[in-house]
This record gives structure tokens, C-alpha cells and sequence, in this order.
């Protein structure tokens, strides 16, 4: 098929290299812009867009959608598809009509659960047993087109987002494959209107850990904000990211450290620290972080 791709981040470049790989047809790949990065704040292209060109796609990174200069440009392709992963834009109406087959959403969540942002986040801070990826032909609504395919996967008892978040980004990439092979067969299933929930963006002030709080739950929010933006904690005053975990046996007061490998007391139970990272320092598992400072029993962070 002759395929727009539209995709930004890392979690998009699997599905670029699978539909290439299937015999695609690339007619143009659609990216945000590159940004200013790093120390010396210059214009990095994004993920997406630096594998486009690494394989001699054409890229193009408009600001907006809106215009009518740039949907005709859309249209001009004559694509049969647009597939579209963590863009980042809305598509405004004329370019969800402009390819034959309409624009196909490679979505992180087993909808309606989760429909936004920072669904693989939210599935793992919230106790979800099970995740998963949908196929949805993408309409003007916030993910609320039907689905074509789907496919679930269990959610791991200590997985972060980063290891769910390439896990999903390969079982995507493998099923837009699928659905592109059987696109003329399949049929759209409306999402239900029973269990909508919506995957709000993460906000820095979600980070900061409350020893209080069950540790379940903080169990969870370690593990679904590693790697970014990291939950965190002080310990003797300095910040540290905590980048997992996982539930552990044990009582006493909140953040009380209750053996010599970062085992801390929560509201109800207790957690192991896994990995953590010190401002200015890279991530260490707990027993390279304590050689270079020792957290005793006894001590509250």
C-alpha cells in the first residue's frame, strides 16, 4: 500500500521500520519539528525523523495542520492509508478524509480504557492487570474511533513504562502489519460506551512519593513513572529518582528504612528500592548506590 506514516517519538520508530520492511510503500513520513536540545541547545531531530532520513524517506515536520496549504500537500500524496503513532498534532478533518483507507491510530491501551495521552502510564499507576494495543480508524474525537484489531498483553508485576512501553511499541508494530494485509476484511467495532477513562498527561507534581500512602501504590507510581519524569524522594536532603521497585514484606513508620539494601516502610507494607539516580549521576541498581552512599537501618527518608 502507498502509506503516509505520521510518528515522533522513539516508541513510533519499530512501526516505521516494520511497514518498510513489509514492502510499503512510504509516500512521505510526517514528524514534529526538531527542538533544542541538550547543552548547547541545538535543533535535534526527533527519533522518527532522524531513522526517516537514516533510510531515504522524505520527512516533512509542519508546525500545524491547518492551513490549506499544507492539507493540499496531505492530499497530494494520494496515499491509501495514513498510519498514525504518537504524532503529537490533532489531525484536522480534511486530512483524516484525505487518504483512500482514512488515517489508522496505533493506540498503547485496550480502549475505551485510557483513551489520551499517557496510557502506559496511567494502566501501570493504576493497577491494571492487563494492557494491550488497538488498530482504531481515527475520527475527530479524542481516540474514540472504532477499532479494527486488538491484542492484550499481561502487565508484569515489577515492569516500568520503559520495559511495557517497548513491549507495546513491537506488538504495535506487528499488528498495523496485520491490519494493512487484511484492511479490505476487517470490520470497525464501535467502542463501547461503558469503560471510558481518560489518560491524562503526567505532571511533575505526581512524582514526589508519600511514605503514608499504601505501598501498592507506590509500588506503582515508581514503576510507572521510570524512566520519566521519575518518582523521587530525599534522602538526607538530596532529591533522588527512585526508577523501580517492587512490593516487599514489612511495617513501620513511614520511610523508615527497614534493612541494609533499601527496603522502606510505607503507610501498609513496605517496598524494595530497585534503582535510583542521584542528580547529576546515572542510574545505579541499590547495591552500586549504597557502595557509594550507605542508607542505615533505622534512618527515614
Amino acid at each position: 500500500m502507498r502509506v503516509i506514516f505520521m510518528g515522533t517519538p522513539e516508541f513510533s520508530v519499530p512501526v516505521l521500520d516494520a511497514l518498510v520492511e513489509a514492502g510499503h510503500e512510504i509516500a512521505a513520513v510526517y514528524c514534529q519539528p526538531p527542538r533544542p536540545a541538550g547543552r548547547g541547545k541545538k535543533d535535534r531531530p526527533t527519533p522518527v525523523h532522524a531513522r526517516a532520513e537514516a533510510v531515504g524517506l522524505t520527512v516533512r515536520h509542519p508546525v500545524s495542520l491547518k492551513s490549506a496549504e499544507e492539507q493540499d500537500a496531505f492530499a497530494a500524496l494520494n496515499a491509501d492509508v495514513a498510519v498514525v503513532v504518537a504524532y503529537g498534532l490533532l489531525l484536522p478533518q480534511p486530512i483524516l478524509d484525505a487518504p483512500i483507507h482514512g488515517c489508522l491510530n496505533i493506540h498503547a491501551s485496550l480502549l475505551p480504557r485510557w483513551r489520551g495521552a499517557a496510557p502506559i502510564h496511567r494502566a501501570i499507576m493504576a493497577g491494571d492487570a492487563q494492557t494491550g494495543i488497538c488498530i482504531m480508524q481515527m475520527e475527530a474525537g479524542l481516540d474514540t474511533g472504532p477499532v479494527l484489531l486488538r491484542k492484550a498483553t499481561d502487565i508484569g508485576a515489577e515492569e516500568t513504562t520503559e520495559r511495557l512501553h517497548d513491549r507495546l511499541s513491537a506488538m504495535g508494530a506487528e499488528l498495523i502489519v496485520e491490519a494493512l494485509s487484511r484492511l479490505p476484511d476487517l470490520t470497525p467495532e464501535p467502542q463501547p460506551e461503558n469503560g471510558v477513562t481518560y489518560a491524562s498527561k503526567i505532571d511533575k507534581a505526581e512524582a514526589r512519593v508519600d511514605w503514608a500512602r499504601p505501598a501498592t501504590e507506590i509500588d506503582r507510581q515508581i514503576r510507572g513513572l521510570s524512566p520519566f519524569p521519575g518518582a523521587w524522594t530525599e534522602i538526607e536532603g538530596d532529591r533522588v529518582k527512585l526508577l523501580a521497585s517492587r512490593l516487599a514484606e514489612g511495617q513501620g513508620a513511614p520511610g523508615e528504612v527497614l534493612n541494609d539494601t533499601l527496603r522502606v516502610a510505607c503507610g501498609d507494607g513496605a517496598i524494595d528500592l530497585l534503582r535510583l539516580q542521584r542528580a547529576g549521576k546515572g542510574a545505579q541498581d541499590t547495591s552500586v548506590f549504597l557502595l557509594g552512599w550507605p542508607v542505615a537501618k533505622g534512618s527515614r527518608i
